[in-house]
């Protein structure tokens, strides 16, 4: 199954600040048009571990496919991957109502 991230949620609303984590994300399968929203570790857990695929994409189509990552300090979190690069394309998401 894959699910493409819709939108985002900030810990203490902070949408705009790159230094706090987010907390929630909305999602969509298109396959069956289930939507809802997980914690940012539900996420993680459910990419890494069970084989969980998700992705972003842009107005033009373009998709950028969320991998798990983990700071040095021990934070679990997602980043967007792109033509080879780690990119910020969750933080351009709107957020999740």
């Amino acid at each position: 199954m894959s699910i493409r991230i819709t939108c985002i949620r900030k810990s203490n609303g902070y949408h705009q600040d790159p230094h706090h984590a987010i907390s929630d994300l909305g999602w969509i399968n298109e396959q069956t048009n289930e939507t809802g929203r997980s914690t940012r570790l539900e996420v993680y857990d459910w990419i890494k571990n069970k084989n969980g695929a998700a992705f972003v994409s842009d107005a033009r189509g373009n998709k950028a496919r969320v991998g798990t990552r983990e700071h040095s300090n021990g934070t679990k979190f997602l980043q967007t991957y792109a033509d080879s690069v780690w990119t910020d394309n969750l933080l351009a998401l709107p957020e999740c109502r």
